[in-house]
């Protein structure tokens, strides 16, 4: 278990609702992920754990009950998290949502990194066999209104059409393969890879080539999306915004491909709700949060699916 030495105090505005939220985050003595909603009188811990992701329409991870006390937008902190190796940590918070900042994981890593406890070894999750999560899974058992809501405030989903994420056996650590396709000429279609085993040129490499990575969007679609109730605090500071016809980006890309490596951040995140670290061949394409989550679901769903190594 690895927690960290001081508070670490987070401020800033949601990039849904455009509100500013504060968050502390504090050294717990039992391993695990858990938000506070200190905002909420009497309200229960909220463990970031696969089994309590409650919404991805939001084109985020949510944890929590989404009509009552929940957190949105938990992936790039958790990417930071698990990076850095802190598996035990409790979050104070004041909204319903954590700050976007940079749109990255990279301004959570500089502030948590200085104060990483003694790390040990986090928990290991071997994967056994092949789980696959395909598109058609998430649509096939929605009814009524769910699945139009879907169509409307995630399209992309039905848009993919055969996008699936897979987790295989791979005994090295956490290798990710992802693609994303996009009908945008600016996006088209990108892939890249990376590999997360614990060691310090792993996370190295993570920080100098992933973790500035932003999240993305079309500047025609932010009206649509406000009328939604989502991005309401995006700007040029915190995302990559896209020319009305996809041709180009209205502000400068950190990385050449900075929109599929932002897609590991965003995967690597939502592993880490499996409450360890995942020793698996991640494969994702045309994937997503609902995806991400899935395949987790899939792969706890059996026990011979997976062997947990505690130390």
């Amino acid at each position: 278990m690895t927690t960290i030495t001081n508070k670490v105090k987070i401020s800033g505005v949601g990039i849904h609702s455009g509100k500013t939220v504060n968050m502390v985050i504090k050294p717990s003595k039992k391993t695990g992920i858990f938000f506070n909603r200190i905002d909420i009188p009497n309200s229960e811990l909220i463990p970031a754990t696969f089994n309590n992701v409650g919404e991805t329409l939001m084109r985020n991870t949510t944890i929590g009950n989404k009509n009552a006390a929940h957190v949105q937008t938990i992936e790039h902190l958790m990417a930071a998290l698990f990076v850095l190796g802190i598996d035990s940590a409790i979050i104070d918070i004041d909204g319903n949502e954590t700050p976007i900042l940079d749109g990255s994981a990279y301004e959570f890593i500089k502030l948590l990194a200085p104060v990483v406890d003694k790390k040990t070894v986090m928990k290991k999750i071997i994967v056994k066999k092949t789980i696959v999560a395909h598109r058609n899974d998430l649509v096939k058992n929605m009814r009524g209104w769910k699945k139009i809501k879907t169509i409307i405030l995630n399209h992309t989903i039905w848009r993919r059409g055969n996008g699936y994420v897979k987790l295989s056996p791979n005994e090295n650590g956490l290798k990710i393969d992802a693609t994303l396709v996009y009908p945008d000429k600016v996006i088209g279609t990108q892939s890249y890879s990376c590999v997360l085993d614990g060691t310090k040129k792993s996370v190295d490499n993570f920080v100098k080539n992933i973790s500035k990575s932003r999240t993305f969007g079309k500047y025609s679609e932010w009206e649509k999306l406000k009328a939604h109730g989502m991005a309401h605090g995006a700007n040029e500071h915190n995302v990559i915004v896209l020319s009305a016809n996809g041709d180009t980006t209205l502000n400068t890309l950190h990385y050449e491909n900075e929109f599929v490596r932002h897609k590991i951040i965003d995967a690597v995140g939502d592993m880490f709700t499996s409450g360890g670290f995942i020793y698996g061949h991640l494969e994702s394409i045309k994937g997503s949060h609902a995806l991400n989550n899935l395949v987790l679901q899939k792969l706890f769903s059996d026990t011979s699916n997976y062997e947990i190594i505690e130390k």
